[in-house]
């Protein structure tokens, strides 16, 4: 787990490193493309078939919400652990199949029956149940319930990789002040010596916007 942890730490700080040089040369987005949010791609909507189970869109769907939107090949949701084999049977008993556990997280990887990928991840952390729960009234223009902000920044910071930090970096360019203050709150009550490095991915974000 520590290796784990230490390898994580040092992705941050080189993908922090390389975005500042790259700076330098020069790089960013025009103004309104920085600023469009759409849904153009659909995606299956689990409200019926989970109720009365709450769930909440992560990821690369749920990115949409706070920058523009980014080709992804799947749908991932998070539901709280207790809920996990609940949520299990209903999907299956709707045509969902599963096909493997998640590798890196608790979880598995499937199927909809419009043939659409789709991982549902279990919530362990303690922050999860509330962030499940502030997800019903943050929906996006299809009306999927999407992770709030400051959750789903710590939750692709947590991940380290490359593609979570640069969405970090996005999303935080163009997040609002006080938005801002409620994503460093959640670091400080989750992730306090983090803080140093959400700093420079908001500057990062700031820059490039």
């Amino acid at each position: 787990m520590a290796i784990e942890t230490n390898v994580r730490t040092y992705r941050r700080k080189l993908y922090i490193d390389i975005s500042r040089r790259k700076l330098r040369e020069g790089r960013g987005s025009s103004y309104e493309f920085l600023r469009k949010r759409t849904t153009d791609m659909i995606w299956t909507d689990l409200t019926e078939t989970l109720s009365p189970i709450k769930f909440a869109v992560i990821g690369g769907v749920a990115t949409r919400m706070y920058m523009p939107e980014r080709a992804t090949k799947k749908l991932d949701v998070l539901i709280v652990e207790l809920d996990a084999k609940k949520a299990r049977i209903k999907l299956e008993q709707a045509g969902f199949t599963f096909c493997a556990e998640l590798s890196l997280l608790r979880g598995s990887t499937g199927v909809a029956p419009n043939q659409q990928e789709i991982d549902v991840l279990e919530g362990e952390e303690k922050w999860w149940s509330d962030a499940v729960v502030q997800a019903q009234t943050n929906r996006d223009g299809q009306g999927l319930p999407i992770l709030p902000l400051p959750y789903l920044v710590l939750m692709k910071y947590q991940s380290g990789r490359a593609q979570d930090l640069a969405d970090i970096e996005r999303m935080l360019g163009q997040a609002r002040d006080d938005e801002l203050k409620a994503v460093r709150t959640l670091f400080k009550k989750y992730a306090l010596d983090d803080l140093p490095d959400l700093e420079s991915l908001i500057e990062l974000g700031k820059l490039s916007s």
